[in-house]
Parts: C-alpha cells; structure tokens; sequence
C-alpha cells in the first residue's frame, strides 16, 4: 500500500480507536456497576475510594506508558492493557461478602484503571498521528467515545444485573472477555504512520515549522503549567457537576421518577468533546481559547442563578452546560499538547498533562463537605464560577510559544 493510499484509509483507524475508547469508558461506569457491591457491606465512602483508586492508576498507567512508548512497541503495551483489564474484571467477579475490599482496589482501582490507562494513551496517541490536520475531529471522536462507553454500559450492565441467567458476576466475566478481545485486535492493527507520509494540510491555517519538543523541555515552559492549572480547574468544575446532578437536580424539584434526566449530564460531556473538536478544527486555536472560557463561565453561571432562584428550568440548563463544557476538557487538552508540542512525542507530554485528573477527582469530594455543611449546593457554584473566571484569566495567557 503506497502512501497516499494509507492516508486514504486513515479514517478505519480512527473507527478502531473509538470503537476501543467507547468500551473503555467502563472506568466511568462505576457509579452504576459498583450497585452489587452495597450489599457487601462496604461503605459508601470505601466504594468513592475505589473510583479515585482507579482514576490515579487510569493517569499512572497512561504516564507509564507515555514514558516507554519509545522503547515498547504500541503491539506489546495494548496487550498487557488487554490481560490487566480482563483479569481484574473478571477476579472482581469472584468477590463475595466475605471478601476484603482490598481485593477489589487491587483488581478494578490498580489492574483494570491502569489497564485502560495504557491503552487509552496509546491509542489516541496513535490514531492522533494520522490526523495532523483535524486534531480536534481526531481526538473529540475518541473521547465522545469514551464519555458515551460509560452512559452505555451503565444501562446495559444494569439491565443484565437484574437477568437471573446472567447476573452482576457474569456480567462482569462478560465484559471482561469482550473488552479483551477488543483490545487485542486494537493491538494488531493500532500503528504510527510510517516516516515520511505526507498529509493534506488544514485548510485555512498557517502555515509553520514543525516542531517537536521533549518532554524534558516542556515542563521547563510555562505555557505548559498554565495549561496544566487552567484544564485542571476546567475538569474540577465538569467533574463536579456529573459526579453530583442526580442530587443537584433533587435540590431544584425533579421529581424521584424523573431523576434519570441526570443521566443526560454525562451525555452532553460527550457531545462537547467532538463539538469542541469540529470547532477548533474549523476555527483555530485562539477562538477555541475563548470559547472554552466562556462556555464554563456561561455553565456555572447559570447554574448558580438556578439554585440561588430556585428555578428548575435554569438548573437544567446550567446543568447540561456544565457537562457540554467538561468535555472540552479531554479534547482540548490532546490537541493543544499536539498543536502546542508536537506529536513526535505527543504520547509522554499528553499524558503528563492528563495528571490534571487526580487532583481533579478530589473536587467532587469537597462539594459533598460543603454541601454537607451548608446544606445547599449554592456556595459549590460560587466557587465554581470563581474557578471559571480564573480559568478565563490563566486561558487568555497561554499561547503557542
């Protein structure tokens, strides 16, 4: 196959990749599979560890694997992503009440977070390298995968928990095997375009040397921290607001049998992860800075308003604005770190700003304190508004440098 039609056939990469990154989006399905669990006799706090157990191992593995990718083949880190995240789903269903908790933080937190860490890093790394010129189609198509995995396997796993043939342990075993087998024919045919393939260039930009930076060298820059504070008060405002809008909602007057609506949260995430993509895609770095900032801005503020006014309507709005925002997060940060550093060594810088999710995670947390202690989510969005603000000031200081 010569090298134009390898470019041609580029886009049943990116299919692989989403089609990987949708399965993979179990990590965040937890809230719903974790469900048998409460039986157990575990607390409801020791299963929220878990969740951050398995977030801090998704950033580790994702960092580990950025660090070899030079030395191990994408073939060999997808499949050990394969075997980890098949044998810590399937050990997970042999847990019964008598079992430790411990067992299932080494299983799902440690094996199978860090399983979908690797391979998260590698395929969008690898199918990022074949769209030079759409970044952000690229990475908003995978990661609207992988926000929607875990919407989708949630209902599925909920439903064949409750099938008498199946079950919560079968379904897990089930899952297991089918997310392995995925990854392991991701391994064979996930690939980096061979030296020297020639890309069309996207129309309408400027044209500008091609450079590629260690990482070594980029986290000498400042650009890159304030990337890094900026996306990680972006990721604690959306990871806020989806880890709580079923109980938000409650707050503003949803009735019990409407609460699903929240459900529909973490759907807009995933829509804003391709929108901010198309976007940035079409119009370019400096316009995609401003957007980001003032969808968050917008999000929050209206959210604010719902609660302080009590108003329902408004708290839907800023609720699904609050998710649409959170999923330019993902997006944003793979194609700033390729439009920013390059992608010769996209996998390692990516996933060293892809650490924003740990100190992220804990946001969600402090909520929960203050609204405990307020009994009102009102002064959650007053800091969060006041995040977004900042965000807007750190954003409007970064540039290609």
């Amino acid at each position: 196959m010569n090298r134009e039609q390898t470019v041609k056939y580029r886009y049943w990469r990116l299919t692989l990749g989403v089609l990987v990154l949708l399965f993979s989006g179990i990590i965040y399905a937890w809230s719903t599979i974790s469900r048998p669990f409460i039986d157990f006799g575990w607390t409801k706090p020791q299963l929220q560890l878990n969740f951050t157990i398995t977030m801090g191992f998704f950033c580790i593995g994702g960092f580990v694997s950025g660090l070899i990718s030079k030395k191990v083949s994408a073939f060999i880190r997808i499949g050990v992503s394969a075997v980890l995240t098949t044998a810590g789903l399937i050990i997970v269903s042999f847990l019964n009440k008598g079992s430790s908790v411990f067992w299932l933080y080494f299983a799902y937190g440690f094996m199978m977070g860090t399983g979908v860490g690797v391979v998260y890093n590698v395929v969008i790394s690898a199918t990022n390298s074949w769209f030079p010129d759409r970044k952000g189609l690229s990475s908003g198509a995978q990661l609207m995968a992988f926000g929607l995995g875990a919407f989708f396997i949630g209902l599925v796993a909920d439903k064949m928990f409750e099938m008498p043939s199946i079950g919560w342990e079968n379904t897990y075993r089930i899952f297991g095997i089918v997310i392995g087998i995925i990854m392991f024919t991701a391994a064979i045919f996930v690939k980096f375009p061979p030296t020297g393939t020639v890309f069309p260039q996207r129309k309408g930009a400027k044209p500008q040397s091609a450079v590629n930076y260690e990482t070594k060298d980029v986290i000498k820059r400042p650009t890159f921290w304030m990337l890094f504070v900026f996306f990680m008060l972006f990721a604690s405002v959306g990871s806020t607001a989806i880890a709580d809008a079923k109980n938000m909602m409650t707050e503003l007057g949803v009735v019990k049998g409407l609460t699903a609506i929240a459900l529909l949260v973490p759907v807009c995430n995933s829509f804003g992860r391709i929108a901010s993509g198309l976007f940035f895609d079409s119009f370019g770095l400096r316009k995609t800075q401003y957007l980001t900032s003032g969808v968050v801005i917008l999000a929050t503020g209206i959210s604010l308003v719902s609660f302080v006014t009590d108003s329902l309507v408004l708290g839907i709005v800023g609720l699904f604005l609050c998710g649409f925002s959170y999923g330019f997060a993902p997006t944003m940060s793979a194609a700033f770190t390729a439009e920013f550093y390059g992608l010769k060594n996209f996998a390692l810088n990516f996933s060293l700003l892809n650490l924003i999710l740990i100190p992220a995670s804990f946001a969600p947390t402090l909520s929960a304190m203050l609204v405990s202690s307020y009994e009102s989510y009102i002064p959650t969005f007053i800091i969060l508004t006041s995040i977004s603000f900042v965000g807007l000031f750190i954003n409007l200081g970064i540039k290609r440098s």
